[in-house]
């Protein structure tokens, strides 16, 4: 095989504000490297949070659901307009919501933080909709004020119909537009205490507790993350956008549109090794586009197979709605090892923190 064969899948960006589908070059399935083969999501992408420079893409504006990474703007306009420490009445739309729930009852009494973390840990649906019933006063106000933010960020090809992410027509995100999400809400420290919490106690104003652990399992593994909301339905498949940290780099890795379980994980892992060794001038920033993906973009459920036909690889400098410049570097990557590591749990009690008037 020549060397010349394997050009189109380096590629160097020095600051990603928007990612346009270019299609520059086509190559033959046998040419692509192991790293972009390795990752099924149907789209991905890694970004240095002080820059929002994009640092790994595979199709990264394709839309698709979001599943209940939608919670994650829930909060972030929570942590905006509404007081942690306010005490909210759970109402019966809020109880009754399915399928995923914290349990909460109509007419019981809990703050806005407590509803927070059941919303973001286990994302509990009754927990998002009674945080947009008292944030927005209903859940279509609240819905209006979550598409004004993403407008707000530059999420343009983001578009919420709900406060949880149960699939309806007309939502739908992408990963890049998931990635800016996660990056405006790490600015907020009560959020990134809820995302990293492993473990807490959940109180109503009655006094009735229930224990709660994070659906995030990297919490327990990896010692780089910050914290990360995941997301599944049958129509999204598994979703998860998450924040990592090593040195005094900070980086967001979103994918959308995964298989498994397992394999976000181990993808989610493998991103934030490629990132960060990126950051580290150890390798070159990739954008990745698959064809297939994008040909089943109108269905309401993905296709996957491991390895889909009618890939394409672009190269060159990002411009949003501009062409790229071609420059290529003969280089080829090799496989991306996935790092697991353990830590210690972390518990935090909500109750005892909204009694004392703690912000999280």
């Amino acid at each position: 095989m020549k060397q010349s064969s394997v050009i189109g899948h380096q590629l160097s960006v020095k600051a990603v504000t928007a990612v346009v589908v270019l299609v520059l070059v086509t190559l033959h399935c046998s040419l692509i490297t192991a790293f972009g083969e390795e990752i099924q999501a149907r789209a991905a992408v890694v970004m240095d949070a002080s820059t929002g420079r994009v640092l790994y893409a595979k199709n990264p504006e394709l839309r698709l659901m979001p599943a209940s990474t939608t919670k994650l703007m829930t909060a972030l306009i929570t942590v905006e307009r509404a007081n942690l420490q306010d005490v909210v009445t759970v109402s019966r739309a809020a109880a009754n919501v399915a399928p995923t729930r914290s349990g909460f009852r109509e007419g019981d009494k809990v703050t806005i933080e407590t509803l927070l973390y059941a919303a973001l840990m286990k994302s509990a649906n009754d927990a998002a909709v009674a945080l947009a019933e008292a944030v927005g006063g209903s859940q279509e106000e609240f819905v209006q004020l979550m598409n004004r933010k993403a407008i707000a960020i530059g999420a343009t090809d983001t578009r919420f119909i709900n406060p949880n992410g149960l699939p309806g027509k007309g939502q739908h995100t992408t990963a890049f537009d998931l990635a800016k999400i996660m990056r405006q809400a790490i600015k907020h420290p009560v959020l990134k205490a809820v995302l990293g919490t492993r473990v807490t106690e959940l109180s109503t104003e009655a006094g009735k507790t229930v224990t709660v652990k994070n659906t995030n399992k990297l919490l327990w593994t990896d010692e780089d993350l910050l914290g990360g909301k995941t997301g599944f339905t049958y129509a999204a498949r598994h979703c998860f956008v998450c924040a990592g940290e090593r040195a005094d780099n900070t980086l967001i890795v979103a994918l959308l549109g995964a298989p498994s379980r397992s394999e976000l994980w181990k993808e989610t892992e493998g991103l934030m090794e490629f990132g960060f060794r990126v950051m580290q001038n150890q390798e070159e920033p990739v954008v990745y586009l698959t064809r297939a993906d994008y040909d089943t973009e109108g269905l309401t459920q993905a296709s996957y197979t491991k390895k889909a036909k009618g890939k394409t690889k672009v190269k060159g400098k990002a411009k949003a709605k501009g062409k790229a410049k071609v420059k290529a570097k003969p280089k080829v990557k090799k496989k991306t090892k996935m790092m697991v590591k353990t830590k210690k749990a972390k518990r935090t009690n909500v109750a005892a923190k909204a009694k004392n008037g703690a912000n999280g």
